[in-house]
């Protein structure tokens, strides 16, 4: 069961801290942490860090615009999604609210519905930026390791000269995703490249582990270079 959503609602206004929370927590898709103003938010983020944050502009002491400075001087925060709930629906306000680095702006009163569409997108599209993140660090891992394969067969001739007691014989399809492997590719960049779909690649590094007794790419890759199967 995927864990509900972490979000941190900042608003001074009792009767919108409870209704908004209410309404997002009936789902099960979202946990919320309510804070009366911004400093007891900033606080709370000392110790915290949510998902998303939802916050008021028009707030005793700090307001939303000096909340969103002093946050996005945490280094934990520069991505955090972060929605700007206002009575103030003038266009001048909301230009100063994209300028201070919101994501979103929601002008009261306003949908819960709407609310909740605008949540989950700025949700999905962050975690498709840190899946993004994720994916090409590990394909730089792998590009590497890779290319410290392949100094080390060429440091050690006898590696590429002893011959494979195994028979394998690859289709021409699978012959090209693992050529594509060992150049570091991802099955999303290689299914680019064959103009297939990620799943079929998939199907085919699943079917070289099978016949290679190999369990990861960097394995595969070594076995590969090990015994002539790819330049």
């Amino acid at each position: 069961m995927t864990e509900p959503a972490k979000l941190l609602l900042v608003d001074d206004e009792p009767g919108i801290r409870e209704s908004v929370q209410a309404y997002l927590e009936d789902s099960g898709e979202f946990q919320v942490t309510v804070a009366s103003n911004a400093i007891a938010g900033l606080e709370y983020l000392q110790k915290n860090l949510p998902d998303l944050i939802i916050s008021d502009i028009m707030m005793p002491q700090v307001d939303g615009y000096q909340f969103l400075e002093k946050l996005r001087q945490d280094p934990r925060c520069k991505s955090l999604p972060v929605i700007f709930l206002t009575a103030r629906g003038m266009t001048s306000d909301r230009i100063t609210g994209y300028q201070s680095g919101c994501d979103a702006y929601l002008s009261k009163p306003f949908d819960p519905e709407e609310l909740e569409a605008i949540i989950k997108n700025l949700l999905e599209r962050r975690q498709n930026t840190l899946d993004s993140g994720s994916e090409s660090a590990k394909l730089q891992e792998i590009v590497q390791e890779i290319k410290e394969l392949k100094e080390q067969i060429g440091q050690s001739p006898h590696l590429i000269t002893t011959p494979s007691p195994l028979k394998i014989e690859l289709t021409p399809r699978e012959q090209s995703v693992l050529d594509l492997v060992a150049q570091g590719l991802m099955n999303k960049e290689i299914a680019s490249r064959l103009e297939t779909s990620v799943r079929n690649v998939e199907k085919y590094v699943s079917r070289l582990f099978s016949k290679t007794g190999t369990n990861s790419r960097t394995e595969l890759v070594r076995f590969a270079l090990k015994h002539g199967l790819t330049n």
